[in-house]
């Protein structure tokens, strides 16, 4: 029987995601949620936000309540608070701490508040690794983690051969659940494809597509190769597919050239922000002002340091939230967000919002409690994913296969005057 949940928040509440996934191939690589970034400014951009941010400070640790029970959940959480992906992991540590604040001031999980502690992974493997095994020695019973694809997967090794329930709220590599312990908030890279080439398709924005893609990371192959897939189910053309790789994203005039020369009226660019920055401003200086489609990678384009805005403009994204929607669910939330944190959200905060709501819901729904075992709190939770229903910010009606990917659906997003809109 499935558990019918509506979260009612307090200072916040819910809205839908994508698949804003960041994969993670190596130790630079960001997913969906986390992003990869250049060696360039925007780079020391974030790091100066993570430095700056009062809440976000790496391995911040904080004391719940005293719970009525005398017991606490213990949740950890894992993502980058330095480094060119701090955008991701702050917003994750932003997001997880408000749902968490939120549940202690309603009176906890049964009676039982909630111990949080997130830790910086600096978006490396090894490091997420290290991070996961600090929260271990703390006691961490369940973990809102990694951020991104590449770091999730490697702390999934772990917490698999651990029997410890791993939630990733936006790390959409379908290789993240490979175990049955772990579940995402955020679509897999499949689904993102598939969804970008059937909405391209269905409302007819192009005839002609390009498509530029990281290689080299897990995140941007896997969105590109079902979207190529799906293509040929769709009245459109892929007239010009150039890839780059790590090792060389700051100059793409070749791949815009190409486009350009095919004719492409739009390029699918399943890649993240900061190198999405770079074309858009390399398009610009050559004149060629095709339309751009990209996924929830490309969620922090607007806050890139020293980039022109207004190129973004009019850039479609399939995400599966927008901090200016006008219902109440999305505005609480966003309140709550700016107060709290001094920033607006971004789809990675909801994702954490939402992971932890989750979270909360199985445990009601399965009656693990705090006494119990790492191992039995996970066969609980593992069951009880498959059961409950949520409502978020990110989706609505969620829910889980036993493999761990949700079911919800995506929404496509246009950055109108400087803020992502929702596509009615």
């Amino acid at each position: 029987m499935k558990k019918k949940v509506v979260s009612l928040l307090l200072a916040a509440s819910m809205v839908t995601v994508m698949l804003a996934g960041c994969g993670n191939s190596g130790s630079q690589d960001v997913n969906d949620a986390g992003s990869e970034s250049a060696g360039t400014e925007a780079e020391a951009d974030n790091a100066d936000a993570a430095e700056t941010e009062s809440d976000a400070d790496a391995g911040s640790e904080e004391a719940a309540p005293a719970a009525g029970s005398g017991e606490t959940y213990k949740i950890g959480a894992i993502g980058p608070a330095t480094g060119g992906a701090a955008v991701y992991g702050i917003a994750v540590q932003n997001g997880a701490d408000l749902a968490i604040k939120e549940i202690n001031e309603a009176g906890g999980i049964n009676g039982c508040m909630i111990e949080y502690n997130f830790q910086d992974d600096e978006c490396d493997n090894e490091k997420s690794v290290n991070a996961y095994n600090t929260l271990k020695d703390w006691g961490m019973q369940m973990l809102v983690g990694s951020t991104t694809s590449g770091c999730s997967i490697a702390v999934a090794a772990e917490s698999a051969n651990d029997n410890l329930f791993q939630l990733t709220p936006s790390g959409s590599s379908v290789d993240c659940i490979t175990n049955d312990n772990v579940f995402q908030v955020c679509f897999t890279d499949p689904n993102q494809g598939v969804g970008a080439a059937q909405y391209i398709g269905s409302n007819n924005v192009a005839e002609k597509v390009a498509v530029i893609y990281d290689s080299s990371d897990v995140y941007s192959s896997g969105i590109y190769e079902k979207f190529a897939g799906e293509a040929a189910n769709q009245p459109f053309e892929i007239v010009s597919t150039e890839a780059f790789t790590a090792d060389n994203k700051t100059d793409f005039s070749v791949q815009l050239q190409k486009a350009k020369d095919a004719g492409a009226e739009l390029i699918f660019l399943p890649i993240y922000y900061t190198e999405a920055s770079l074309i858009l401003t390399q398009a610009n200086a050559m004149n060629y002002e095709p339309k751009f489609f990209g996924c929830d990678g490309l969620d922090g384009i607007l806050n890139v340091k020293n980039f022109d805005t207004a190129l973004a403009e009019g850039v479609m994204l399939l995400t599966p939230f927008a901090a200016d929607a006008e219902d109440e669910a999305t505005k609480s939330f966003v309140s709550a967000y700016e107060a709290a944190y001094g920033d607006t959200p971004n789809q990675f905060a909801a994702d954490s919002y939402d992971a932890v709501y989750i979270i909360k819901a199985a445990i009601e729904q399965s009656g693990a409690a705090p006494s119990d075992s790492v191992s039995d709190i996970c066969d609980k939770l593992k069951a009880a994913m498959t059961e409950i229903s949520v409502d978020g910010l990110t989706g609505e009606a969620m829910s889980w296969e036993a493999g761990g990917a949700v079911n919800k659906a995506p929404k496509a997003m246009e950055i109108v005057n400087g803020n992502y809109s929702l596509i009615q």
